[in-house]
Order: structure tokens, then C-alpha cells, then sequence
């Protein structure tokens, strides 16, 4: 599993294992882990630092017949200008203040800009609970949650930006 993270506003990347095998997850090999072998591996990932990286996601293999193949999917300057769309957007939202992106934000713009409907405060308090997520954690979920409703180019957070926000935080979910 690659772990991508977003520490203190800088960029640093990991490398980390879903398990002591390497296996766990893996469609095309067996894991030879037992469940208390991988819950003590990933509890040696402390869980305040879990909480300072702002998304953590597992990334499978990818197979070779996907890798060659040719098929075209959403270009580079598309995706640049989607960032750039949402960059501009923040860069407006924060103007006249320190605060320069949506992972800088303070606990009163996050109430501020990160405002969610019913649904989505539903949806946030059942996995806040089900996971025991800290308020770390939390507020980190409704950051993502609104740099994806800037990718979008939405106003307001909705369910499915909270969603995919929720997903990106893989490391959060128990292991037994």
C-alpha cells in the first residue's frame, strides 16, 4: 500500500505495508497473516500521527494488460485545469487572510466553509462513531471533503464529495 501524505502543509510520501507479508488485500496472492498479526503491525503506525496526514489510501497492483493499455482516459491539462479551477478558488475564498488552501484552515473557517447538510452530517456522525474517529481526523475528512467539492467546482459540500473524503482515510478503519 502507498500512503501519500500531506503533513503540516508539506508534501511527503511513505511507504507502508497493509501487513508484515505484504499480501493483505492482494486479489492475486494468499496472505499468510493472522488477524493479531496485522492488527499489531498497523497499531505500530501511532494513531496521533495517522491524524496529522490528511489522506491515506490503499493502491492494489496493477496488472500488466492495464498497464499497457491504450485506452485514453482524462488528459493531464484537463486535470491541471480542474486544479487550477479549484486553486483559484480557494485562493479567492481565503483572500485577506494567512490562510492559503483548504489544509491551512483554522477550526473557524472549517465551520465556516465546511458547513454540511443533513445527510452529510448524518453520514459524518455514523463513521465518526463506527470508527471512533478523533477530532483530528474529523476535521481533516471535511477539509478533503471541501477541496473535492472545489475540484467539482460545488459550492457547498455534498454527500458524495463527504463520501469520497470519508474513503481516503483507509487507515482509520479497524482492523479486527
Amino acid at each position: 500500500m502507498r500512503t501519500s501524505a500531506v503533513l503540516s502543509g508539506y508534501s511527503r510520501e511513505r511507504l507502508t505495508h497493509p501487513c508484515p507479508c505484504g499480501y493483505s488485500g492482494d486479489p492475486a496472492h494468499t496472505c499468510s497473516c493472522s488477524p493479531r498479526e496485522i492488527h499489531r503491525y498497523r497499531t505500530r503506525l501511532s494513531g496521533p500521527l495517522l491524524d496529522r496526514i490528511d489522506i491515506h489510501i490503499e493502491v492494489p497492483a496493477v496488472k500488466y494488460r492495464e498497464l499497457v493499455d491504450r485506452q485514453e482516459g482524462e488528459s493531464s491539462a484537463a486535470i491541471a485545469a480542474r486544479v487550477e479551477r479549484s486553486r483559484a478558488i480557494q485562493r479567492e475564498r481565503f483572500s485577506g487572510t494567512k490562510v492559503h488552501s483548504n489544509a491551512q484552515m483554522p477550526p473557524r473557517f472549517i465551520r465556516k466553509f465546511c458547513e454540511l447538510d443533513a445527510a452529510g452530517n448524518r453520514m459524518l456522525e455514523l463513521v465518526t462513531d463506527r470508527l471512533g474517529l478523533s477530532a483530528r481526523s474529523y476535521t481533516r475528512i471535511l477539509k478533503v471533503a471541501r477541496t473535492i467539492a472545489d475540484l467539482d467546482g460545488a459550492e457547498n459540500i455534498r454527500e458524495q464529495h463527504l463520501a469520497e473524503a470519508i474513503q481516503y482515510r483507509s487507515l482509520d478503519r479497524k482492523t479486527i
